[in-house]
């Protein structure tokens, strides 16, 4: 299988934009080279123990996009077969477009031929099994032990853009949302990704499970998930859409009807989020967030009360914050 790879060179603070102008012409997956510092919320995401050395930010970033290049040395690009001057011809088109209201720095694409590598399943060497309490997150390619037959497993594919359950703001998540599920809880997953809190809450006795999010991924992603661990499709469905500003979504989620909702995404989305989950919520059901690092605690905290809900739990691990609360 071989690539073709479009590089462009932008200004950082571009970078955004420009993914979201190349994701509509059919450019998806855009692999980022800048050297802006990490936030303490990406170092606490990688996977590696050793972070990388980086040089001071000098305002320039990269953005590369892979297509994949057929028998017949054409491109296949959003459902079609295109040329890689037609695309770049997109590209800049693009860019120009841009640029009528923003600089975006240099705008160059260039295009290489890369290696025979397969992007999509090349990061799985750095996922493994690993326990959350007395849970195994497994992944599809590794076999269980003899040992860890009989216990807990949850079968995860979290794709390339989901997450597996290491970071600490997910296992404050699972640890609170065991603490109050029953075999009658209707729970809603707010960003639910690969569907992980939705499946475990299932597993652990929930009888029904709604999650949301606004990648459309989401849905195959959790579906899959689903499949791996015996989850019928009538015990777990997942909306496409966002739930703070889309009424259609609100609707389809329903209101006064979740004895839990849960939320792991961080603190800047929990804030609004919260007066709109207020509504979906029974009378007496658990409002669980996470994603919180440790200096947006107050700020949630405040949204939380503002909106009516009563705190019964501060939660910490690491750096990080899952805050507990209950509708009157």
């Amino acid at each position: 299988m071989k690539w073709k790879k479009f590089k462009v060179k932008i200004r950082t603070e571009a970078e955004d934009i420009v993914i979201s102008a190349l994701y509509d012409i059919g450019l998806e997956g855009a692999q980022i080279e800048d050297k802006v510092p990490l936030t303490a919320a990406e170092k606490e995401q990688m996977f590696v123990d050793i972070l990388p050395e980086t040089q001071e930010d000098d305002g320039i970033a990269y953005l590369s996009f892979f297509v994949e290049e057929q028998e017949d040395g054409r491109l296949a690009l959003d459902g079609g077969a295109v040329s890689a001057g037609e695309i770049q011809a997109k590209v800049e088109q693009e860019l120009e477009n841009l640029r009528m209201f923003m600089d975006i720095g240099e705008g160059t694409v260039s295009i290489e031929e890369t290696e025979d590598i397969d992007w999509i399943n090349n990061w799985k060497q750095y996922f493994h099994q690993f326990y959350i309490d007395d849970v195994l997150v497994i992944p599809s390619w590794e076999e269980v032990k003899e040992e860890d037959q009989g216990k807990m497993i949850l079968h995860i594919d979290p794709g390339t853009a989901f997450g597996t359950g290491m970071h600490e703001t997910t296992q404050l998540c699972i640890r609170q949302l065991r603490k109050f599920i029953t075999p009658e809880t209707k729970l809603l997953d707010v960003g639910t990704g690969s569907g992980i809190l939705s499946i475990l809450s299932l597993m652990f006795g929930a009888q029904q499970a709604v999650g949301t999010d606004l990648d459309p991924c989401a849905a195959e992603a959790a579906k899959e998930n689903m499949a791996a661990n015996h989850i019928g499709e009538d015990r777990f469905r997942v909306i496409i859409g966002n739930i703070i500003t889309e009424k259609k979504v609100q609707d389809k989620v329903g209101y006064g009807c979740y004895d839990i909702v849960a939320a792991n995404i961080l603190a800047d989305v929990l804030v609004p989020l919260t007066p709109v989950i207020f509504h979906q919520l029974k009378k007496g059901g658990v409002y669980i967030t996470s994603g919180i690092i440790d200096d947006k605690e107050e700020t949630v905290l405040e949204a939380v009360r503002a909106a009516g809900l009563d705190v019964l739990e501060v939660a910490y691990q690491g750096e990080w914050v899952c805050v507990t609360a209950r509708k009157p």
